[in-house]
């Protein structure tokens, strides 16, 4: 299933653009019609780079945030550095380490010129160092202005590259083998009779029904950032958070639960060897050997490719009325340029970008990689989990936004929230789920505290 960029927008940004998906301190409420303010201070709006544009001063360095655009990064710094001249660096931070990477960075002497700022909590944090994007040549390449962070001046303080979508990525295929279909599986009692069959039949079938929950760093956001996420939507009860809330009563900690307790306890790695993880969920799925995968829109390119028709499903966890759940949209992708550079670093790294999301063989690598890029030069998403999402709202299911943006502290908070449920992994015991709670909704009073006191 395709969709075009047009069935997209009306079916995410519309419901994106009720927020900017801000971090953890109040921010200004912005639209594209926002006055452009004195930009003398900024280089000069670029075009985009041609075969025919000759070499330009400056560097690029991007820090890349995205651990599965990397091939395709360097592919693409080396065909922008052959047609212009510019040197262009791409590093990639390791998956759950980009605070600390772009910490590291940001002091050296050749800092990156280009780098992500994803929610209000980094606008806060950096704001200082970087360049207000109003009035330059990248803002005017954007088809929406819904992903974009201001700091609370009204500085545009970085511009949303793609939008994603997560949930659950199931392989219908499998489920047929099991002698299912996916019409069962509508809401938290489908999905659990349909896992739970699986895996106490894994053996006869051949594959089991979740693949890994690793709580190691390359895999926990996946539950403490992402999945957190349906318990903080359902919170909202109807509205969307502009700010975040200082405290969370974790009112819907059980509806986690369910869905928490459903992929570790029917999955082809046992719940005490969650912790150390090294197991490969992406690699379970693609190869057949689990019919569920925890995971978003950003794993399309890999997975379709081993199971071409895979699908995504909500987060179904035994919320009243979810059977018009849809999936959780939104972004943490927004690029940022490094205001501590030269001007002739920061034109060349605005023209990088340009030309990143409007030449047609560029944009394409870029699109097949990230599905969407909110741009009116980019071409149409191929991505079919982001088709799915489309759909779910074309049919008058609601979209989950990102309230997860919003958690304090995030790292501390995160870290604290593995080491309790690894704990639970260890020992489901009431008590220690008990510590999950106090972890998810006391760490978070917690964390609000330490960062705005």
């Amino acid at each position: 299933m395709k969709a075009s960029k047009k069935i997209l927008a009306l079916a995410l940004g519309a419901a994106m653009s009720l927020s900017l998906l801000a971090g953890c301190s109040k921010s200004a409420d912005k639209n594209s019609d926002a006055p452009v303010g004195d930009n003398t201070n900024q280089p000069e709006a670029s075009q985009p780079v041609g075969d025919d544009t000759p070499a330009a001063e400056g560097r690029v360095y991007w820090l890349n945030f995205k651990p599965e655009l990397e091939e395709t990064a360097q592919k693409l710094a080396e065909t922008y550095t052959a047609k212009t001249g510019v040197p262009v660096k791409v590093i990639t931070a390791a998956s759950g380490t980009y605070s600390q990477t772009l910490n590291a960075e940001m002091g050296k002497s050749e800092a990156p010129t280009i780098f992500v700022v994803g929610n209000q909590a980094g606008v806060r944090d950096w704001a200082d160092y970087t360049l207000d994007l109003r009035g330059t040549a990248i803002e005017a390449e954007l088809n929406t202005d819904a992903y974009n962070l201001y700091d609370e001046s009204g500085k545009l303080v970085s511009i949303g590259y793609c939008y994603e979508c997560y949930g659950i990525i199931v392989n219908p295929d499998l489920i047929e083998a099991a002698g299912h279909t996916m019409d069962e599986i509508k809401n938290f009692d489908g999905l659990k009779a349909v896992a739970e069959d699986i895996h106490a039949r894994a053996a006869e079938l051949g594959f089991d029904a979740f693949s890994s929950s690793d709580m190691d760093d390359s895999s926990s956001w996946r539950f403490t950032g992402h999945m957190a996420n349906l318990e903080y939507y359902y919170e909202q009860e109807g509205t969307t958070w502009t700010e975040c809330p200082p405290t969370i009563s974790g009112k819907y900690m059980d509806n986690f639960k369910n869905l928490y307790d459903l992929c570790i306890n029917n999955s082809l790695t046992a719940p005490t060897d969650l912790s150390v993880g090294g197991h490969d969920a992406e690699g379970e799925f693609k190869s057949g050997k689990a019919a569920f995968f925890i995971n978003g829109s950003w794993e399309y390119s890999a997975v379709s490719e081993s199971v071409p028709n895979a699908t995504m499903i909500p987060y179904y966890c035994g919320v009243a009325g979810e059977e018009k759940a849809g999936l959780n949209c939104g972004t943490e992708n927004c690029w940022a340029i490094n205001s501590q550079v030269s001007e002739a670093d920061q034109k060349a790294s605005i023209d990088f970008m340009v030309w990143l999301v409007s030449d047609p063989e560029a944009a394409g690598m870029m699109v097949n990689e990230l599905g969407v890029l909110p741009y009116k030069n980019a071409p149409e998403s191929t991505n079919g989990f982001l088709a799915d999402a489309a759909q779910y709202t074309a049919n008058g299911c609601y979209v989950m936004n990102w309230a997860t943006n919003y958690q304090p502290n995030v790292d501390e908070y995160r870290a604290a929230l593995v080491s309790a449920l690894n704990a639970y992994n260890a020992d489901q015991s009431d008590a220690n789920w008990e510590n999950v709670r106090i972890a998810f909704v006391d760490g978070w009073a917690a964390q609000y505290q330490a960062v705005n006191g």
